[in-house]
Protein backbone atom coordinates (compact mmCIF):
# COMPACT_ATOMS: atom_id res chain seq x y z
CA UNK A 1 0.00 0.00 0.00
CA UNK A 2 1.59 3.15 -0.97
CA UNK A 3 1.83 6.08 1.98
CA UNK A 4 2.10 9.19 0.82
CA UNK A 5 3.61 12.31 3.65
CA UNK A 6 2.27 15.70 2.21
CA UNK A 7 4.08 18.49 4.25
CA UNK A 8 2.84 21.86 3.54
CA UNK A 9 1.83 24.52 5.98
CA UNK A 10 -1.24 25.67 3.83
CA UNK A 11 -3.77 23.33 4.96
CA UNK A 12 -5.86 23.91 2.16
CA UNK A 13 -3.75 22.84 -0.12
CA UNK A 14 -2.86 20.05 1.57
CA UNK A 15 -6.28 18.86 1.88
CA UNK A 16 -6.48 19.46 -1.83
CA UNK A 17 -3.22 17.63 -2.86
CA UNK A 18 -4.55 14.52 -1.14
CA UNK A 19 -8.01 14.64 -2.40
CA UNK A 20 -5.94 15.17 -5.77
CA UNK A 21 -4.27 11.74 -5.63
CA UNK A 22 -6.68 9.46 -3.30
CA UNK A 23 -7.21 6.56 -5.21
CA UNK A 24 -7.40 2.77 -4.23
CA UNK A 25 -4.49 1.49 -1.96
CA UNK A 26 -3.05 4.73 -0.66
CA UNK A 27 -2.75 6.41 2.68
CA UNK A 28 -1.83 10.01 3.54
CA UNK A 29 0.23 11.63 6.61
CA UNK A 30 -0.56 15.37 6.04
CA UNK A 31 2.39 17.59 7.96
CA UNK A 32 2.46 20.80 8.36
CA UNK A 33 5.83 21.84 9.97
CA UNK A 34 9.43 20.40 9.73
CA UNK A 35 9.07 19.35 13.77
CA UNK A 36 5.58 17.23 12.48
CA UNK A 37 7.39 15.95 9.32
CA UNK A 38 10.46 14.56 10.97
CA UNK A 39 8.03 12.67 13.69
CA UNK A 40 6.16 11.27 11.16
CA UNK A 41 9.26 10.09 9.51
CA UNK A 42 10.02 8.36 12.01
CA UNK A 43 6.82 6.76 13.53
CA UNK A 44 6.13 5.58 9.69
CA UNK A 45 8.44 6.22 6.91
CA UNK A 46 5.88 6.83 3.55
CA UNK A 47 6.56 5.84 -0.34
CA UNK A 48 7.28 9.64 -1.18
CA UNK A 49 7.28 12.65 0.12
CA UNK A 50 5.60 15.92 -1.31
CA UNK A 51 7.63 18.73 0.28
CA UNK A 52 6.91 22.50 0.79
CA UNK A 53 10.28 24.53 1.17
CA UNK A 54 8.38 27.48 2.97
CA UNK A 55 7.37 26.24 6.21
CA UNK A 56 6.77 28.01 9.60
CA UNK A 57 9.80 26.48 10.91
CA UNK A 58 12.72 26.41 8.53
CA UNK A 59 13.34 25.73 4.83
CA UNK A 60 11.75 22.60 2.82
CA UNK A 61 15.94 21.69 2.10
CA UNK A 62 16.99 21.09 5.49
CA UNK A 63 14.85 18.28 5.69
CA UNK A 64 15.61 17.22 2.64
CA UNK A 65 19.50 16.79 3.17
CA UNK A 66 18.50 15.09 6.07
CA UNK A 67 16.52 12.35 4.11
CA UNK A 68 19.07 12.20 1.37
CA UNK A 69 21.83 11.50 4.04
CA UNK A 70 20.04 8.60 5.16
CA UNK A 71 17.71 7.25 2.65
CA UNK A 72 16.94 7.25 -1.65
CA UNK A 73 12.92 7.93 -0.51
CA UNK A 74 11.69 9.59 -3.53
CA UNK A 75 10.77 13.79 -2.47
CA UNK A 76 8.99 15.60 -4.88
CA UNK A 77 9.57 19.32 -4.30
CA UNK A 78 6.20 21.47 -4.28
CA UNK A 79 6.82 24.98 -4.11
CA UNK A 80 6.37 28.56 -5.03
CA UNK A 81 9.77 29.49 -5.47
CA UNK A 82 9.70 28.68 -9.45
CA UNK A 83 14.01 30.18 -9.35
CA UNK A 84 15.58 28.45 -12.12
CA UNK A 85 18.24 28.70 -8.99
CA UNK A 86 16.21 26.83 -6.58
CA UNK A 87 15.35 24.32 -8.39
CA UNK A 88 18.95 23.79 -9.89
CA UNK A 89 19.35 23.32 -5.82
CA UNK A 90 16.90 21.34 -4.84
CA UNK A 91 17.52 18.74 -7.67
CA UNK A 92 21.18 19.38 -6.59
CA UNK A 93 20.36 17.86 -2.96
CA UNK A 94 18.55 14.97 -4.71
CA UNK A 95 15.08 15.60 -5.15
CA UNK A 96 13.35 13.40 -7.71
CA UNK A 97 11.28 16.25 -8.83
CA UNK A 98 10.35 19.69 -8.57
CA UNK A 99 6.94 21.28 -9.21
CA UNK A 100 6.30 24.89 -8.86
CA UNK A 101 3.35 25.95 -7.37
CA UNK A 102 0.30 27.38 -9.19
CA UNK A 103 0.52 23.67 -10.60
CA UNK A 104 -1.86 21.68 -12.46
CA UNK A 105 -3.48 19.31 -10.64
CA UNK A 106 -3.62 16.77 -13.14
CA UNK A 107 0.31 17.06 -14.06
CA UNK A 108 0.79 16.72 -10.21
CA UNK A 109 -0.63 13.37 -10.05
CA UNK A 110 1.01 11.98 -13.35
CA UNK A 111 4.54 12.97 -11.68
CA UNK A 112 3.44 10.99 -8.55
CA UNK A 113 2.59 7.98 -9.76
CA UNK A 114 5.67 7.96 -11.81
CA UNK A 115 7.81 8.30 -8.89
CA UNK A 116 5.56 5.36 -7.08
CA UNK A 117 6.20 3.39 -9.77
CA UNK A 118 10.15 3.77 -10.00
CA UNK A 119 10.25 3.25 -6.53
CA UNK A 120 8.43 0.31 -6.33
CA UNK A 121 10.87 -2.96 -5.98
CA UNK A 122 10.86 -5.53 -8.55
CA UNK A 123 7.40 -6.58 -9.93
CA UNK A 124 5.67 -9.64 -8.57
CA UNK A 125 5.04 -12.87 -10.55
CA UNK A 126 1.30 -14.18 -10.32
CA UNK A 127 0.16 -17.28 -10.82
CA UNK A 128 -3.10 -17.64 -11.09
CA UNK A 129 -4.13 -20.90 -12.82
CA UNK A 130 -4.23 -21.00 -15.37
CA UNK A 131 -2.56 -17.80 -15.87
CA UNK A 132 1.25 -16.80 -15.52
CA UNK A 133 1.55 -13.06 -14.91
CA UNK A 134 5.06 -11.79 -15.01
CA UNK A 135 4.81 -7.86 -14.61
CA UNK A 136 8.38 -7.63 -14.20
CA UNK A 137 9.20 -9.50 -17.41
CA UNK A 138 5.82 -8.66 -19.24
CA UNK A 139 5.54 -11.73 -20.04
CA UNK A 140 2.06 -13.33 -19.67
CA UNK A 141 0.48 -16.72 -20.51
CA UNK A 142 -2.44 -19.06 -20.20
CA UNK A 143 -1.28 -22.81 -19.71
CA UNK A 144 1.84 -22.26 -20.79
CA UNK A 145 0.95 -20.46 -24.41
CA UNK A 146 1.87 -16.65 -24.39
CA UNK A 147 -0.42 -13.73 -24.48
CA UNK A 148 -0.07 -10.58 -26.56
CA UNK A 149 -1.05 -7.82 -24.15
CA UNK A 150 -1.08 -4.08 -25.43
CA UNK A 151 0.56 -1.80 -22.22
CA UNK A 152 -2.89 -0.13 -21.32
CA UNK A 153 -4.44 -3.80 -21.27
CA UNK A 154 -1.01 -4.67 -19.35
CA UNK A 155 -1.56 -2.05 -16.84
CA UNK A 156 -5.23 -2.80 -16.55
CA UNK A 157 -4.38 -6.35 -15.87
CA UNK A 158 -2.27 -5.38 -13.30
CA UNK A 159 -4.10 -3.16 -11.02
CA UNK A 160 -7.51 -5.92 -10.94
CA UNK A 161 -5.08 -9.25 -10.38
CA UNK A 162 -3.20 -7.43 -7.67
CA UNK A 163 -6.43 -6.12 -5.81
CA UNK A 164 -8.53 -9.70 -6.21
CA UNK A 165 -11.78 -9.83 -4.74
CA UNK A 166 -11.41 -6.29 -4.49
CA UNK A 167 -13.66 -3.78 -6.64
CA UNK A 168 -11.76 -0.90 -8.39
CA UNK A 169 -13.83 1.91 -9.26
CA UNK A 170 -14.09 3.21 -13.07
CA UNK A 171 -12.54 6.57 -11.63
CA UNK A 172 -9.89 4.31 -9.95
CA UNK A 173 -8.97 2.36 -12.96
CA UNK A 174 -8.95 5.63 -15.54
CA UNK A 175 -6.60 7.43 -13.10
CA UNK A 176 -4.20 4.23 -12.38
CA UNK A 177 -4.77 3.10 -16.05
CA UNK A 178 -4.37 6.53 -17.61
CA UNK A 179 -2.15 8.70 -14.99
CA UNK A 180 -4.79 10.72 -13.91
CA UNK A 181 -7.86 10.16 -16.42
CA UNK A 182 -8.92 13.44 -16.84
CA UNK A 183 -8.49 13.84 -20.44
CA UNK A 184 -9.88 10.12 -21.16
CA UNK A 185 -12.84 9.32 -22.61
CA UNK A 186 -14.49 6.74 -20.03
CA UNK A 187 -15.45 4.25 -22.93
CA UNK A 188 -11.86 4.18 -23.17
CA UNK A 189 -12.06 2.23 -19.94
CA UNK A 190 -14.92 -0.05 -21.42
CA UNK A 191 -13.30 -0.84 -24.62
CA UNK A 192 -9.57 -2.18 -22.77
CA UNK A 193 -11.77 -4.30 -20.20
CA UNK A 194 -13.43 -6.29 -22.96
CA UNK A 195 -10.46 -6.60 -25.21
CA UNK A 196 -8.56 -7.69 -21.87
CA UNK A 197 -11.14 -9.83 -21.91
CA UNK A 198 -11.40 -11.45 -25.11
CA UNK A 199 -7.13 -12.21 -25.14
CA UNK A 200 -8.16 -14.01 -21.49
CA UNK A 201 -10.18 -16.16 -22.32
CA UNK A 202 -12.39 -17.14 -19.04
CA UNK A 203 -10.76 -14.80 -16.33
CA UNK A 204 -12.80 -14.14 -13.63
CA UNK A 205 -13.00 -9.98 -14.22
CA UNK A 206 -16.78 -9.32 -12.74
CA UNK A 207 -18.54 -6.11 -13.83
CA UNK A 208 -20.15 -4.34 -10.92
CA UNK A 209 -22.87 -2.37 -12.46
CA UNK A 210 -22.77 1.05 -11.37
CA UNK A 211 -19.26 0.48 -9.72
CA UNK A 212 -16.37 -0.90 -11.61
CA UNK A 213 -14.43 -3.94 -12.31
CA UNK A 214 -13.38 -6.82 -10.08
CA UNK A 215 -10.89 -9.66 -10.22
CA UNK A 216 -13.41 -12.39 -8.72
CA UNK A 217 -11.83 -14.79 -6.43
CA UNK A 218 -12.75 -18.55 -5.55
Amino acid sequence: MDHILIVEDDRALSQGIRLALDQAGRQFTQCHTLREAEEALAAHPPQLVILDLNLPDGNGLDLLRRLRAASPLPVLILTANDLEVDQVLGLELGADDYVTKPCSLAVLRARVNNLLRRSRPAAPVLELPPYVFDFGRMVYTKNGVPLDLSKTEQRLLRLLAEHRGQTLTREQLLDRVWDGGEFVDENALSVAVNRLRRKLGEAPIRTVYGVGYVWAEG
